[in-house]
């Protein structure tokens, strides 16, 4: 019966995500409709990332195993609101201005660089698969833990990945933000009877403290094998500048497509209090050192808590919350992914045959996703790779952003492949870190390589500007356009 009741929600959520009357046909229309999204709409798209399967579950079993060093999630999306509140309507403007529909169209324009534009959208789809296979893989483990059958996650998983990639491609933008309404009621919902649930079998929130507190009080320090100081300070440092700096590709749709960057700023100064439901998962990882038997695994620690206070139907709803924090995501994931591709890695200049190439990317990037997750890697892990190898866009970012950009695209291009090349080295070889979050060691020979190349450009090349006429600001040349001709974009006014 619990079976059928999440795959009927898992249904309910696909079906959301394609009541339209009518489909997109357009690329533009399709990422970032007419950047008009009103506030509320673009809320649920922004503060969505903030709730997701990490947080559903990695997050409660990074409580379990290493306490208070869960809090480096509030931790790094605190700075990321503080950021963004200055970043994302600057980034909005540039894109409504000059006709962004990506992340790799603000690197291609800012710097005059079409090879800068497809390295990034190569490193972007790339690093964003494992985060996409995140989104899959912890869709499954809610199933499995919910119900006990490993058949029903792997039934689950495959309904699940076919409708995200049929409401993507039927609705996209607009599909994936009336379905982000529906997660995040579904996830506080989810978190408030996860929380309940525990107080009435195990205790309220002071009691079980005191309890955790008194089997070890390492518990609420940074000093738990694995999750010291250095790991709290540097991942929060790595994921607090690569979210801050908006170098996610797949969260720049919503970002492009708001109203104004006015609307960007509201809801960045209301997300940071929205981060404090996190709490919960935290509370209900502490919880889980009480009721569960030790060396559980952290990524079936809250579903196991719920499971040991609360009756079926209840565990129903939290298991179709957590479905749908993963379907939300994964939809928004393989749309970054499709458009990096099909608008930027590849120069199909026919419209209609690059928004069908741009359809059947969804499919095979989800598809991929599904298969490497049912390996169900590790959430924690596979969430620090991604925030890693888009950490090494930060840099960039920060130069493109300026009003007069002074650094030429080839040394940037140069230092984000140095980047992105050490944290993959770091994270497969298996090279020890010391604790230290490989996505900030790889910024090193990031700047260093970025620096180097520079300088040499400004000596070799003294007194040539760093980037080509039409990609100053101020000019009054061509822009981007759609179709990535070069002609004057006339929608979106100024923030």
């Amino acid at each position: 019966m619990l079976t059928v009741l999440i795959v009927i929600g898992i249904v309910l959520i696909g079906a959301i995500g394609v009541w339209s009357r009518t489909r997109q046909t357009s690329l533009s229309g399709w990422s970032v409709g007419k950047r008009d999204l009103p506030r509320w709409t673009t809320w649920f798209l922004q503060a969505g990332e903030s709730l997701t399967t990490f947080s559903f579950l990695g997050l409660a079993g990074l409580a379990y195993g290493g306490g208070m060093a869960a809090l480096y999630a509030v931790g790094y999306l605190t700075i990321t609101c503080t950021l963004q509140y200055f970043i994302l309507p600057r980034q909005r403007q540039l894109g409504a201005n000059r006709g962004y529909l990506t992340m790799a169209d603000f690197f291609q324009d800012r710097f005059g660089s079409r090879a800068l534009g497809k390295t990034v959208a190569l490193c972007g789809a790339i690093f964003l698969l494992p985060y996409l296979q995140l989104q899959i893989t912890g869709l499954g483990m809610i199933v499995q833990l919910a119900t006990g059958s490993a058949d029903a996650s792997g039934f689950s998983m495959i309904v699940a990945s076919v409708l995200v990639v049929v409401f993507v491609i039927w609705a996209g933008l607009r599909g994936i933000a009336r379905v982000a309404v529906f997660k995040d009621f579904m996830m506080v919902a989810a978190l408030v009877i996860v929380i309940a649930g525990v107080i009435a079998s195990v205790g309220a929130i002071p009691d079980v403290v005191a309890k955790v507190n008194a089997i070890s009080g390492d518990f609420f320090t940074i000093s738990r094998p694995g999750f010291d100081a250095k790991f709290w300070v540097t991942s929060v440092a790595v994921t607090g500048l690569g979210a801050g700096f908006n170098t996610f590709p797949h969260l720049w749709p919503p970002t492009l497509a708001a109203k104004s960057g006015k609307i960007l700023r509201q809801n960045n100064s209301w997300i940071a209090i929205y981060q404090l439901s996190l709490f919960i998962p935290i509370m209900v990882g502490l919880a889980g050192i009480l009721v569960l038997p030790a060396h559980t695994k952290g990524n079936t620690v809250l579903l196991s808590v719920a499971q040991h206070s609360l009756p079926e139907p209840l565990l129903a709803v939290i298991a179709i919350g957590g479905a749908a924090a993963a379907m939300v995501p994964a939809g928004a994931i393989a749309m970054g992914i499709s458009m990096l591709v099909s608008n930027n890695l590849f120069s199909i200049k026919n419209p209609r045959l690059r928004f069908r190439v741009n359809h059947l990317v969804v499919a095979v990037a989800v598809a991929l996703a599904l298969v490497f997750g049912l390996a169900k890697s590790d959430i924690g892990a596979l969430l620090l790779l991604t925030y890693g190898g888009l950490t090494q866009m930060v840099p960039a970012v920060a130069f493109g952003l300026a009003r007069k950009v002074k650094v030429h695209g080839i040394p940037v291009t140069l230092g984000i492949l140095a980047g992105t090349l050490s944290v993959g080295v770091i994270t497969f070889a298996n090279i020890s870190t010391g604790g230290i979050d490989s996505g900030l060691l790889s910024l090193v020979p990031n700047l260093v390589v970025l620096a180097v190349a520079e300088g040499i450009r400004r000596v070799a090349f003294k007194g040539q500007p760093p980037v080509p006429a039409h990609a100053d600001e101020s000019a009054t040349g061509p822009r981007l356009s759609a179709d990535h001709g070069r002609e004057t974009v006339t929608e979106g006014a100024t923030a």
